[in-house]
């Protein structure tokens, strides 16, 4: 695909407002300065200072750049040319900006300018899964009746592996499983027998023997791997909260509810993600999965990259791509097709550009066919404050799997991150689904009444639930 004839009907530049100046708006703002088709001058973060600071170490000049707290202070800085920080996005929402890029992370606050960008006629990009994974249907919907659109953003792996399936669909590939690999690498010393991984390295006494697969049984190899990497966690809550926002967008499943998230090396992957009769894990095709990639430090990284493993239909034809280096499965009807980068706000731009032409990156319409279910890891009381904190907004003592989405009705499941930041009223067994009426539900919250109109459009559910309280 030719992007710049892809992009050739903009006739002017796409103005864009970020929220939430971490790591990935940092990353967007600084390639903005680049895009030959877009501005990202706009941004708003819980402190002003935080953006100004941004901006400063971006090489903005100061007299350039403006701090807004009221409507007119933005207007005016707008039509200065200048770099506008806020810290409320309705000081900044009434300028002729065409895409919102929500990226806090945060799940209430998140939903809540998620609704006001929809609400405002602005295109929304959703950089915060959290929030995609609660009420991003509800909330795609919404823009559609304003003739505007919801997107994930390439540069994170649903978009990117969204358009790696659809790519694969179009071309007639049977897929057999799609995923990424995790955030981070178990990096393997086979010297000192251990396994660094984020950072933190721990001894793997006897992993040198299960490096490499050979003619093994790959079930037994897996599991042998993952116990004796077990002081490394091998499941996150955002690899499964990722897979959903594909799930929703592509009709792919998981095999289980927590998925299998073995510790592969890459040529591995197509003989994993293969039928249980075949030798592989999966019960059946169409499945979504996540693996730790295993290396040696001197290996290549799949660098947080999304995969397809297809089908392999016409023998001399793989044989010869085989030939030129593709991976295929240990018994060759399997292939391995990937992409390894994403690259965060560096290339998110084609994602925001693509929502103003018409064509934004996820599912042809909004679906809710998944649910991210929270589930308790440890026995937790009653007063629990369960905050989600840190790089992963993760909960202490709460874990997640991937169901099929249903309805909040008494006893229903609830989701992760409608969990998150509520306080517990009833006990919660380890092993246990959070269920309605176990957390304090505000009727006040956006999050909460976004989820209640998404039931009563996707189910035809009439929330009693919320009208009890």
């Amino acid at each position: 695909m030719n992007h710049h004839r892809y992009y050739a009907g903009l006739e002017r530049t796409v103005e864009t407002c970020v929220v939430g100046a971490g790591d990935f708006g940092r990353s967007f703002i600084a390639q903005g300065m680049r895009v030959p088709k877009m501005r990202a001058r706009v941004a708003v973060d819980v402190r002003i200072e935080i953006v100004e600071a941004l901006y400063r170490e971006l090489g903005i000049p100061a007299d350039r750049i403006r701090a807004c707290r009221t409507e007119a202070q933005a207007r005016a800085a707008w039509e200065a040319d200048a770099w506008i920080a806020a810290e409320d996005l309705a000081v900044v929402l009434p300028l002729p900006i065409d895409v919102v890029l929500e990226a806090t992370g945060h799940p209430e606050a998140g939903a809540r300018h998620a609704l006001m960008t929809v609400q405002a006629g602005k295109h929304l990009a959703l950089v915060s899964k959290e929030v995609e994974s609660v009420v991003g249907p509800i909330l795609g919907r919404l823009a559609l009746e304003q003739q505007r659109c919801v997107t994930p953003i390439d540069g994170d792996q649903p978009s990117l592996l969204i358009g790696l399936v659809t790519w694969a669909e179009t071309l007639g590939l049977e897929i057999v499983a799609a995923g990424k690999s995790s955030e981070y690498d178990f990096v393997f010393d086979p010297d000192d027998e251990t396994i660094t991984c984020n950072g933190r390295t721990v001894p793997v006494p006897g992993f040198r023997t299960l490096e490499r697969l050979g003619e093994r049984d790959l079930p037994a190899l897996v599991a042998e791997r993952s116990r004796c990497a077990a002081a490394v966690p091998q499941r996150t809550v955002p690899d499964l909260c990722e897979l959903l926002i594909v799930g929703n967008a592509t009709g792919l499943t998981p095999d289980v509810p927590a998925l299998h998230v073995p510790i592969l090396r890459i040529d591995e992957v197509p003989t994993a993600f293969t039928l249980r009769e075949q030798g592989g894990l999966l019960g059946g095709g169409r499945r979504l999965e996540v693996f730790n990639c295993l290396r040696r430090p001197d290996e290549l990284s799949f660098a947080g990259g999304v995969f397809v493993v297809v089908r392999c239909h016409d023998q001399p034809t793989w044989r010869m791509l085989a030939e030129k280096g593709h991976i295929l499965g240990r018994r060759r009807d399997t292939a391995l097709l990937y992409l390894p980068r994403h690259l965060l706000g560096v290339e998110a731009a084609t994602s925001v550009l693509g929502a103003v032409i018409g064509a934004p990156t996820g599912g042809l319409e909004p679906a809710h066919r998944l649910d991210l279910v929270a589930v308790a890891s440890r026995d937790l009381t009653p007063g629990t404050l369960l905050e989600a904190v840190g790089h992963h907004h993760s909960i202490d003592g709460v874990t997640a799997e991937l169901r099929p989405a249903a309805a909040l009705a008494d006893g229903a499941p609830l989701p992760y991150y409608l969990v998150a930041d509520r306080r517990l009223l009833r006990p919660v067994r380890a092993g246990s689904v959070f269920r309605l009426g176990d957390v304090e539900l505000d009727p006040a919250s956006t999050m909460v009444g976004l989820r209640a109109r998404q039931d009563q459009m996707f189910f035809d559910a009439v929330p009693t639930w919320l009208e009890a309280k």
